[in-house]
């Protein structure tokens, strides 16, 4: 079922943006990601690779699944530490974190979780029967791959839901400077050739929409009338859509396009560095 979902190319291209800039609000999970980043200029090459290596793992064969864990493991086997600098009152200075942490494990997994079901049941259809239950079961496999133990993650489907509604609403959520910065420039400024710069206004007025109020608040977003209005056009509009477009172009990897957000980046940073 995990399959399923993220053959489609509105949550292969959506997910990710929305995972990361809802995961940016545990200190402990985002300043062990970018303190051992390589990528701190250029988060978008970042994101392409993850993205990248994610579907080898969702549609690749056994083999490049492994390898890739592998690789993996070994980059996560760098990342252990202690906070700098107080992180919100939850997090002194001090703090130890470690990748391989199941809270923190389940913390990066989860909100990948429900950004993709939130993209699949609104772009795409709702969950039908057992398939809530069945993609979420895979999911929890997913984290298992990467080393967490089962029996970390909520039961079922419904716990998770009441699990993840309890997170959001956390003492502990807090957005250092770098999160807050990396969090929206993840979401929303995303970089795109001119040509697709239209598209982009539309993208970003459904990622708004989509995050639940209480990220809007620890960023500071307004859901202002047009970008409410864009949003639910786009939500309208797309399942018919969807039901109409033949698989070859609805489904598939996303990777060509993660290619071109990290290529314009690129582009742009050498356009900066030449000013």
């Amino acid at each position: 079922m995990l399959r399923e979902v993220m053959g489609e190319r509105c949550v292969g291209l959506l997910y990710g943006q929305r995972a990361l800039c809802i995961g940016a609000l545990k200190p402990l999970n985002f300043v062990g990601t970018y303190v051992h980043s390589h990528h701190v200029d250029t988060p978008f090459k970042r994101l392409a690779h993850t993205g990248e290596m994610f579907e080898r793992i969702y549609f690749g064969s056994r083999d490049e699944a492994d390898r890739t864990l592998a690789a993996v493991a070994g980059m996560h086997r760098r990342v252990n530490g202690v906070l700098d600098e107080d992180a919100g009152p939850a997090y002194p200075a001090g703090t130890p974190y470690d990748a391989f942490d199941p809270e923190l494990m389940w913390w990066t997994v989860a909100v990948m979780i429900d950004s993709a079901a939130w993209f699949f049941e609104r772009l795409v259809r709702p969950f039908a029967g057992d398939e809530a239950e069945r993609f979420y079961g895979d999911w929890v496999r997913f984290a298992e791959l990467f080393g967490m133990p089962a029996g970390h993650a909520p039961a079922t489907y419904a716990d998770f839901r009441s699990w993840y509604d309890e997170q959001l609403a956390g003492a502990d959520l807090f957005l250092t400077d770098d999160a807050r910065e990396v969090g929206y420039m993840t979401a929303f400024e995303i970089p795109l050739p001119l040509n697709r710069q239209p598209g982009k206004v539309l993208h970003d007025a459904l990622m708004r929409y989509s995050l639940p109020a209480s990220v809007r608040a620890h960023y500071g977003l307004r859901l202002t009338r047009p970008v409410v209005a864009a949003a639910r056009t786009i939500l309208a509009i797309h399942p018919t859509v969807r039901k109409v477009l033949p698989d070859r172009l609805a489904r598939g990897s996303c990777v060509r396009e993660f290619n071109l957000v990290a290529a314009t980046e690129a582009k742009r940073s050498a356009i900066a560095r030449a000013a």
